[in-house]
């Protein structure tokens, strides 16, 4: 592209409603433009960096068998309703009525979909294994979308689903596409994790659930690794131990006056007890099998509620915290409740607390908690122990200490066993002529997600630093110098670039040095070239500057070709 006539333009200013470095120099670098909250347009040179993600991902699934498709965006309710999510998947999915008042959605997912296609195209395990996949708009009504396009409301997903006749099927193709989501994020050239997840519910049972997570500062979630061992594990689904804790010995139960202090920071620096010496406690509301509980869980007083591992304890449909006029119909007082109340709930102490030695917690009365409680002596209502709490910084995995990491999801695959095919009454004939149930697999991949991730990690104080691979172009091409002549030697440069096969775009605007080299740097594209007039007319020579390394030499023209591409291979352009 020539950028004398190219659709394309950088702004100095960073964006004020941009909330990340990726957004900022994105929307900076005429990569996206924001058409309204969560919504974005991919202008030429993001498109061509888009285009590259999915080139990418293609390349890899159809070299496992993968199939491509294209299913609708929109659904109709009748599929949603036939599996039970039409009324369960809540607010983040956007239902319209057509001018025949047939109710649909814009897909947020597509199980539904694809498990209707196959249960109508497929009847035989002769024809299983089998993997369709889609690129493909998704839209979900995010109630806040921030993050640029790491959170936004309608983006681009990869989404596949696979069908088995048994699970030695579904494990062998799970280890195919974990290896080829490891292709796939190597030749993008991210620094990435494969962690250990949490299926939700999406999946129930020993199911297989991986996240592919891309290494960044300024992740959403935290990845909890053991670099000793190569273990990674979401921070949802990581199961870690603390050590060395502080418990006191058993003592008899006192009250005492605890004025204004409701948390157990405020109740310990107030009497100078050990935070690990007092209890937290959180009543949690739940709907399990359609009807409402209360579960009171007790934590070490710096510890935090791990809500997934929750959930899953107590096989509930729905869980969020108990609200203040909950509370009081309960006999709780917010900020001083504690075990020793005998009301309707279900106590659960997380397995760092120890049922035998003596803690502080709230007295169920205003300004006052009680000390010299053990849980396994005073607990008054049923209770039982789990492993709850949130893994963090200074845990042990057996002897190793964990490091925390933040990350990006960018991809998510997981064994969904026959939770779709069972619920829409699939079935196919199995070697016996019996029918059966297949089995289903689901990987997904954020394509959006991915480039803005991919900037993420890879910027500095002037701009993006695009991996070679998914770069929207491999050269950023000037020149230096207003002659006809040394017009025409970039011109010729540019013209033998795109004869053997390189992606240029020609800076010909014309400016001044310091104007384009700022541009090539907050674009970032992995080579620049500078012709400029003094060094190309004394020398012959024209100079390359690595934008990664900072690296810069000068070549003959004769050798710039060659230079180039031995440059771009070692930063994984053809990886």
């Amino acid at each position: 592209m020539r950028l004398s006539q190219g659709y394309w333009q950088t702004y100095k200013e960073t964006p004020s409603d941009a909330d990340i470095v990726s957004q900022q120099l994105m929307m900076r670098a005429g990569l996206i433009y924001k058409t309204a909250g969560g919504l974005y347009t991919y202008l030429p040179m993001a498109f061509r960096s888009l285009k590259k993600i999915e080139k990418i991902v293609r390349e890899e699934l159809d070299r496992i068998g993968c199939y491509e498709i294209q299913m609708p965006v929109m659904t109709p309710a009748e599929l949603w309703q036939e599996s039970g999510r039409w009324e369960t998947m809540g607010p983040q999915m956007l239902k319209v009525k057509d001018r025949a008042d047939r109710e649909l959605c814009v897909s947020p997912t597509n199980e539904e979909t694809v498990t209707d296609l196959f249960r109508r195209t497929v009847g035989s395990y002769k024809q299983l294994p089998v993997c369709l996949y889609q690129i493909n708009t998704k839209f979900r009504d995010e109630i806040r979308p921030r993050f640029g396009l790491l959170r936004a409301r309608e983006f681009c997903m990869k989404d596949g689903y696979s069908f088995h006749i048994d699970k030695e099927s579904l494990n062998k193709f799970y280890d195919e596409i974990f290896i080829a989501y490891q292709n796939i994020f190597r030749r993008m050239g991210l620094d990435f994790i494969a962690v250990e997840a949490d299926a939700g519910a999406m999946a129930s049972g020993d199911a297989k659930t991986h996240e592919f997570q891309v290494v960044a500062d300024s992740g959403e979630d935290d990845v909890v690794t053991v670099p000793s061992t190569g273990f990674a594990a979401n921070i949802e689904k990581a199961i870690t131990l603390r050590k060395n804790i502080a418990s006191a010995p058993v003592a008899d139960l006192e009250k005492f006056a605890t004025p204004n202090q409701k948390t157990c920071e405020e109740v310990c620096e107030a009497h100078g007890f050990p935070i690990t010496q007092s209890l937290k406690s959180l009543v949690m509301h739940t709907i399990i099998n359609g009807k409402e509980q209360f579960f009171m869980v007790m934590l070490l007083g710096d510890d935090s509620l791990n809500e997934v591992k929750f959930k899953n304890k107590v096989k509930a449909e729905h869980i969020r915290p108990a609200q203040q006029n909950e509370l009081e119909k309960l006999g709780l007082i917010k900020g001083f409740m504690g075990p020793t109340a005998d009301v309707a709930l279900k106590v659960v102490y997380d397995e760092a607390v120890n049922p035998e030695a003596s803690y502080i917690v709230g007295a169920n009365e205003v300004g006052h908690h009680l000390k010299g409680f053990v849980p396994s002596r005073d607990t008054k209502a049923k209770h039982f122990r789990a492993d709850l709490r949130l893994a963090k910084s200074g845990d042990f995995i057996g002897e190793d200490e964990v490091v925390l990491k933040k990350g990006i999801e960018v991809g998510h695959i997981f064994q969904l066993g026959d939770k779709y095919t069972k619920s829409l009454k699939v079935t196919v004939l199995n070697e016996k002529g019996q029918g059966v149930t297949p089995l289903m697999g689901c990987y997904g991949i954020g394509v959006t997600r991915v480039m803005a991730a991919a900037v993420e990690q890879n910027n500095d104080k002037d701009g993006i630093i695009w991996p070679a691979s998914i770069a929207p172009y491999d050269v950023y091409l000037c020149y230096i110098g207003k002659t006809p002549e040394i017009k025409a030697v970039a011109e010729e440069v540019w013209k033998d670039l795109l004869k053997d096969g390189y992606e240029v775009l020609f800076d010909d605007r014309q400016l001044g040095p310091g104007q384009m080299f700022k541009d090539s740097d907050l674009i970032g594209l992995p080579v620049r070239i500078l012709i400029g007039e003094k060094d190309f007319n004394a020398t012959g020579e024209i100079e390359l500057k690595m934008r990664k390394s900072g690296e810069s030499l000068k070549v003959k023209k004769e050798e710039l070709s060659n230079t180039v591409k031995k440059k771009l291979s070692e930063l994984g352009k053809w990886a």
